[in-house]
């Protein structure tokens, strides 16, 4: 999941970017000026920052030319200030793009969609990961419960690794759609009202590891206890999302 750090002194500002980020698939982090989010940017670097330019402390355009002694991470700069000069002022000092306040949720999201598509990918982290009574061993394509191997398909065995790496934290419809199946549309919640039914008779496992919340999406507790159905594992996980009143479930290949 992309990391993004925004910047900005007004509270207002940032729960709006942290929302329609996050719900975009994004891990955010939240710096109010620039000298807290150079200390975070060092402490674990962002795969992009958002950053507004007037701020206590260290101002955008500092703590751009601070990042850019270090490292290449894309910057988009947001501000109100909307003159030629100040537009090449902070692209001069390193910020890849500019947006002028006030701007549209969709075009600074496209924006960043540009920006990480520059970037290079990182590899693949395959080292073994333990939860609970989950082993999951990316790097040979193996996932066990209590010892008993899991037979998942391609896409079962990532939404599998995507649910453990991060245990207990709630993955949205979207993040899900983007990193599992590189889809950004929504699924239509009519069509998976209607399928749940059969999805949830032709499962061979209890799905209680995977919990659904308020919020649409899925988190992974691996404190509950697996009752299985029969010794067939092949179908561990309904995976399902809560929206409104019924259960939804998410496409397998």
């Amino acid at each position: 999941m992309k990391r993004i750090l925004v910047v900005d002194d007004e509270r207002q500002i940032t729960r709006m970017l942290r929302a329609a980020l996050q719900s975009s698939g994004y891990f955010v982090e939240v710096a109010n000026n620039g000298l807290e989010a150079f200390q975070k940017f060092e402490a674990e670097p962002p795969d992009l920052i958002v950053t507004d330019l007037a701020m206590p402390e260290m101002n955008g355009l500092e703590l751009t030319q601070a990042v850019r002694q270090v490292a290449d991470t894309p910057i988009i700069v947001l501000s109100v200030r909307d003159t030629d000069t100040m537009k090449v002022t902070a692209l001069d000092e390193g910020a890849d793009d500019y947006l002028t306040k006030p701007f549209s949720i969709p075009e600074l999201l496209a924006r960043v969609r540009a920006q990480l598509r520059r970037t290079p990918s990182e590899p693949p982290d395959n080292r073994p990961v333990k939860e609970g009574d989950f082993m999951l061993d990316p790097a040979a394509h193996q996932a066990t419960l209590r010892g008993e191997e899991l037979h998942l398909t391609p896409k079962e065995f990532e939404l599998l690794e995507l649910l453990l790496k991060n245990a207990g934290r709630v993955m949205t419809h979207k993040v899900l759609l983007r990193s599992i199946w590189d889809r950004q549309e929504t699924l239509n919640r009519n069509i998976c009202a209607s399928s749940w039914g059969n999805s949830a008779r032709n499962s061979t496992a209890a799905p209680e590891h995977v919990t659904s919340r308020v919020s649409p999406g899925l988190a992974i507790d691996s404190s509950r206890a697996a009752r299985p159905k029969s010794n067939n594992s092949r179908s561990l996980l309904i995976l399902y999302e809560k929206t409104t009143d019924f259960l939804c479930p998410l496409p397998v290949e």
